[in-house]
């Protein structure tokens, strides 16, 4: 889901816990019960949570963002989804191994307070909502410039509140609403991905091409390497965010009625959606047309329709990332409440917050959310270059730092779990421990690459900047508590 992020912000820019202490009534965490507590509901159905999570991997950053990635890296660039790829399928398994053993845990987030302390906790929660709170502006904007193409006697800040208040109202009804909503959108998106696979692998294998079948545009523009075995690796750099966003199954899991299960269905079928969505669309599009031909920031899609004569291809396309846009843009207020209704519940955040409506509703989390991104679509209104870059930047790093955290609180809370002398988890991390080590070292290494590669950069020290602010931000609630 931070696909679209990606591209946009390319454009602006030409102490040791075990399991068995994490405990949800402890008084160090909760200051009331767990009965006393408002509840969210448990409407979201099994096909409101496969979609959601197809959602959440599928956004504008492959119709668009894809651009940069094969501009960057030629053919091989199927390499670099391939290693992505796994990377986050590790990540998701070791999220269903921990989701399963604690399905209490109502956001992902919290599986690092489990295992690293409260600390933890407050660092990852808040860092998490402030990356998606930056994403309702940037998406918002995103959704208002390509209507505006279409109504252009409309300004695009005019779009951008109305779309801002949409997303607002449907999530202020339910989370079923916020479920059917997404479904309907990822629906679109998994039709527009099949549907042009077909098209242009039919196109690939010699139907409608007059040069007869056209794989040989893998080779014949410098090889299929043309950048080098280093360009396949940097641009798993820009890749990744294109990826992230599985995640999100964990948080809406629980709101179904078995938040265990959803979670361990989910995370064991995302590989094959990965290869299907990603690999598949990229795979015909570098095999349909030259790799050459692909400009950073026109989406490569709609390149590949107009190669195979498809009609209203750039019509069909600005819909379907319309579309990609307002699923993320859906979830982003979806995400952000739920997590700060988490914080609220463990005392890191304003108690008001813990506030539920009749429909089981965080509704003071999505109404703070709605007022931070519509202050955020003013300030990328008024000083997109200055204010509202630093904001963008400065969530840059930070899935891959939480993505990283995830690794560290399995491994911990795994390996006090073979302490305690308990048995397997239900839903184990594959060769545990190395494959979860494996998946640290390659976060560990995106953060590096990102520090040390111009491009990023500066969204690296921007990030630095955002988790020190939550560190101290934590340093000094906890002395405030003690004073």
């Amino acid at each position: 889901m931070r696909a679209g992020v990606l591209w946009y912000v390319w454009s602006y820019r030409t102490g040791h816990l075990g399991l068995k202490k994490y405990n949800m009534s402890s008084p160090q965490i909760l200051t009331r019960s767990e009965s006393e507590e408002p509840t969210l509901s448990r409407s979201l159905r099994p096909r409101h949570i496969s979609m959601i999570t197809i959602g959440g991997i599928i956004g504008a950053g492959l119709f668009v963002g894809s651009s940069v990635a094969i501009a960057a890296a030629g053919p091989a660039i199927i390499l670099s989804y391939l290693l992505t790829g796994t990377l986050v399928l590790l990540v998701m398994r070791m999220l269903g191994e921990m989701a399963v053993e604690m399905p209490e845990v109502r956001s992902f987030t919290e599986f690092t307070r489990a295992a690293m302390g409260n600390w933890a906790g407050f660092t990852v929660g808040w860092l998490y909502w402030y990356f998606w709170i930056v994403v309702i502006p940037v998406e918002a904007i995103a959704g208002a410039g390509i209507i505006h193409n279409w109504i252009p006697t409309l300004e695009v800040w005019e779009i951008g509140v109305v779309l801002m208040a949409l997303m607002t109202s449907v999530n202020l009804m339910s989370a079923r609403a916020y479920g059917e909503f997404e479904f309907w959108f990822s629906s679109i998106k998994v039709a527009a991905i099949i549907t042009f696979i077909i098209v242009v692998g039919a196109y690939v294998f010699g139907f409608r091409s007059p040069t007869g079948p056209t794989f040989s545009n893998i080779v014949a523009y410098g090889g299929f390497a043309p950048k080098g075995a280093f360009a396949v690796l940097a641009a798993v750099t820009t890749v990744i965010w294109s990826m992230m966003g599985a995640e999100v199954v964990t948080i809406a899991a629980a709101e179904s009625p078995e938040p265990a299960r959803a979670v361990a269905k989910m995370t064991s079928s995302i590989i094959g959606r990965i290869v299907l969505f990603y690999i598949g669309s990229v795979l015909v599009v570098v095999c349909a047309l030259p790799w050459i031909k692909v400009v950073p920031g026109e989406s490569p899609f709609t390149l590949a329709l107009d190669q195979v004569h498809v009609p209203y291809a750039s019509t069909i396309m600005a819909a379907v990332i319309l579309t990609a846009v307002l699923s993320c843009l859906n979830s982003s207020f979806y995400i952000a409440s739920r997590v700060l209704f988490v914080l609220a519940s463990k005392g890191d955040a304003p108690r008001w917050l813990v506030h539920t409506n009749k429909r089981h509703v965080p509704a003071r989390a999505v109404l703070l959310a709605s007022v931070l991104g519509m202050a955020g679509v003013v300030a990328a209104i008024i000083s997109p270059s200055v204010v509202f870059a630093f904001f963008v930047n400065a969530s840059g790093a930070i899935i891959a730092l939480i993505y990283l955290s995830i690794g560290v609180a399995q491994v911990r809370t795994r390996k006090a779990r073979e302490r305690a002398g308990k048995p397997a988890p239900a839903l184990p991390m594959w060769l545990f421990p190395w494959l979860s080590y494996a998946a640290i070292a390659g976060m560990s290494m995106v953060l590096i690459a990102m520090a040390l590669t111009p491009e990023h950069k500066l969204e690296f020290r921007a990030s630095a900047i955002s988790v020190t602010v939550a560190l101290l931000a934590y340093w000094l609630t906890r002395r405030l508590r003690r004073s």
